[in-house]
């Protein structure tokens, strides 16, 4: 049977709430869409007029097609090239979701976005709709075919493992920005030693190239090694431009929830660089330079008015 206007309308209703689950769960905006549609489809395929309660109906159908695809991404990302990392969106982008509560901002934090790929996928989901979107365990347990006490088992199996990943304080976000641009002021100094007062001596960055994009494979472990680095990122010079196909632009924005900083080369953005911004320096940099993953914020920067850049450099 067709779907009738108002079934659509329904389905549509709901869709940023079911991308917003999407890409908590994989970590990608385009595979959050297409998990989307593919509900969409078998909604279509449905007699919706027999579904009871139609949110908790396609809340269940696009939480099973996303553990699927999380159970094939594994094996995927097992020959994935380099370090693999989720796909950033910027401040405003609807998919973020809910940001009212702190578990709301903590999970989708680009932080806490990387260390859910240590959970199964039965984990994920659960802290997802869990944290995220305040689902009762009882819903949980029938979204999942599970019993009530096991998702309550396993919600505390994934908060130990997203806490265990997680040993310093985060700080708030005005004091966030502010650490942001003296790292900035710091890593085009030319000099190491005002980077290495920012970090944590354990601080780490990694980069996610996917094969496209020149990135390290291994990640550049503490505080000295990570500051050349970011001293050598920062360093202006014809191969960097050449690499960078023209002269950058830094901006400071948002992106999952804290600050970042972009590097845009005519309006394309070509690296996105979350800070993990704790009360000890910065903990961790996480760079995503693999274009793949980043067209959907170079089409939001390209639509928003975002002022003048920090830094050209290049």
């Amino acid at each position: 049977m067709p779907l009738t206007v108002q079934d659509v309308e329904r389905f549509e209703s709901s869709r940023p709430r079911l991308e917003a689950i999407a890409y908590r769960l994989l970590g990608s905006a385009s595979e959050a869409e297409d998990a989307v549609q593919d509900t969409y489809l078998r909604w279509q395929a449905t007699d919706v007029d027999r579904i009871e309660v139609p949110e908790a109906w396609l809340t269940k159908v696009l939480t099973n097609l996303c553990l699927n695809q999380l159970t094939s991404a594994r094996a995927r990302r097992e020959t994935y090239v380099g370090q693999w990392l989720p796909e950033p969106l910027l401040a405003g982008d609807p998919m973020l979701g809910p940001a009212d509560t702190v578990e709301q901002r903590d999970s989708v934090s680009y932080a806490v976005l990387t260390l859910m790929e240590r959970l199964s996928p039965n984990e994920r989901a659960v802290y997802v709709l869990r944290e995220a979107f305040g689902y009762p365990h009882r819903e949980i347990a029938e979204i999942l075919d599970l019993t009530e006490a096991a998702a309550q088992q396993i919600l505390h199996r994934a908060r130990k493992h997203i806490a265990q990943g997680r040993t310093r304080t985060e700080i708030d976000g005005a004091t966030a920005r502010r650490i942001v641009e003296e790292f900035l002021a710091a890593a085009t100094s030319g000099r190491t030693e005002p980077l290495v007062r920012l970090l944590t001596e354990d601080a780490v960055a990694i980069g996610d190239g996917g094969g496209k994009v020149p990135a390290r494979a291994k990640a550049f472990e503490g505080a000295l090694a990570v500051a050349k680095f970011m001293r050598g990122l920062f360093k202006p010079g014809k191969a960097q431009r050449a690499l960078a196909g023209g002269t950058v632009e830094i901006y400071a924005t948002g992106a999952n929830g804290s600050p970042a900083l972009l590097a845009v080369v005519d309006g394309r953005i070509i690296g996105v660089i979350c800070p993990e911004i704790t009360a000890e320096g910065i903990a961790a940099f996480r760079s995503q330079v693999n274009p793949d993953k980043l067209e959907r914020a170079t089409r939001r920067w390209a639509a928003s008015d975002h002022g003048e850049p920090l830094f050209s450099a290049f």
